[in-house]
């Protein structure tokens, strides 16, 4: 008794969707390591990310480009009002004007042995030229001062792009999604927290060497949490390789027995 021969399509069907499923696993490895960084890191910040309460602390107002089709044209920095500054000083950018904005405040406020019924409200950076393009960041150096004695410094900040769209950095809290960028004061920094936790110089008048250079490494420290998610998603990419090896083999394995 003669019997029938296999389908023609049975054998590559079979190896086919080992590897169908290999492509998609490195797929979605590959993807996973490059989004996680850009989305863990792509916040603005400043850095150094602490100062000593009484200090006129230096630091790195940090601003990187989200879209890839419109630039960053303008950034504005809120400055507290309930606990003004009474020194806000900036460093001369290439391309960028800068306004200090001083208003009357709500109220009268004392700081050390002076009351202070106006106050610095705003820093504004403005592009005089194509701004800030995707892909890129530029750091903004400004001296705030002296820092008050409190908890935290919070500094909301709003992003405007060429194509009109405005990003409000101004959320605060362990889940905030455009957390306003923050320098810590009496409380310490979270672990994660962007921008470093090195101390600004406490005992310069107006800013010092350590200060600009702590504010430096601070602004280079890698971004853990955006490596540690590259890294898982280079794992995942192995994993599905493998899976996929093994599947291929498998299947070679099975139209061999038949």
């Amino acid at each position: 008794m003669n019997r029938a021969p296999a389908h023609p399509a049975t054998q590559p069907v079979r190896s086919r969707r080992p590897l169908a499923l290999t492509a998609t696993a490195v797929g979605a490895g590959a993807l996973l390591a490059l989004a996680a960084p850009l989305a863990a890191s792509a916040h603005v910040t400043v850095g150094p990310n602490t100062a000593a309460a009484g200090s006129y602390a230096t630091v790195n107002v940090k601003v990187p480009t989200e879209s890839d089709t419109a630039s960053t044209t303008k950034i504005e920095l809120d400055l507290p009002t309930d606990t003004p500054l009474s020194y806000v000083a900036y460093e001369p950018i290439a391309g960028w004007t800068v306004e200090l904005v001083k208003e009357k405040l709500p109220k009268a406020v004392k700081v050390g042995d002076s009351t202070l019924t106006e106050g610095y409200t705003t820093v504004v950076w403005t592009a005089t030229g194509e701004g800030i393009k995707p892909g890129e960041f530029v750091q903004f150096p400004v001296t705030l001062g002296p820092v008050p004695d409190v908890d935290k410094l919070v500094l909301p900040a709003h992003q405007s792009y060429s194509d009109g769209s405005v990003v409000d950095w101004d959320e605060t809290g362990a889940d905030a999604e455009d957390p306003a960028p923050t320098v810590y004061v009496n409380e310490a920094p979270p672990a994660d927290e962007h921008g470093g936790s090195h101390s600004a110089a406490s005992g310069d008048e107006h800013g010092s060497d350590a200060t600009e250079a702590s504010a430096t490494s601070a602004a280079a420290q890698p971004d853990v949490l955006a490596r540690v998610l590259g890294i898982a998603g280079l794992v995942v990419g192995v994993i599905g390789l493998i899976v996929g090896a093994l599947g291929v083999t498998r299947a070679r394995r099975g139209n061999g027995a038949a």
